[in-house]
């Protein structure tokens, strides 16, 4: 008579072959390529986020020297202004960042496909 505390390697081996399967069924039925476009709009809400973060940063500490300060509405004023233009700046930096990346890309995807591309001389 088998030992209760023996573990049933066929039983094992079995679930993992029968686990194996559906894993590359499932695999074949949903094939998890990324699109394309994905990393555009994440970089679009990334954007989005610093813009609207930079305002909300200004206008808190417009309203925390309002508060202190007792100078209503002049610091919540000025604070959604400077908010706005760094987030703005901020921005920019970062969109023209992300385009050279992209065309730096794009530039060496086209190279690799077999078009010529310039030559570059050597000292």
């Amino acid at each position: 008579m088998p030992k209760a505390d023996e573990p049933n390697d066929k039983a094992f081996d079995s679930l993992d072959a029968r686990l194996a399967a559906f894993e590359a069924r499932r695999a074949a039925d949903h094939p998890t390529a990324p699109v394309k476009g994905e990393t555009g709009s994440a970089d679009g809400y990334r954007l989005l986020a610093d813009l609207i973060g930079g305002v909300l940063v200004g206008l808190g500490f417009g309203w925390l020297l309002d508060r202190y300060a007792h100078t209503s509405p002049f610091g919540l004023i000025g604070g959604v202004l400077i908010g706005m233009g760094a987030s703005i700046f901020i921005v920019v930096r970062k969109a023209t960042k992300m385009s050279a990346q992209a065309s730096a890309k794009q530039v060496d995807e086209s190279q690799g496909a077999g078009e010529p591309g310039p030559e570059k001389e050597r000292d």
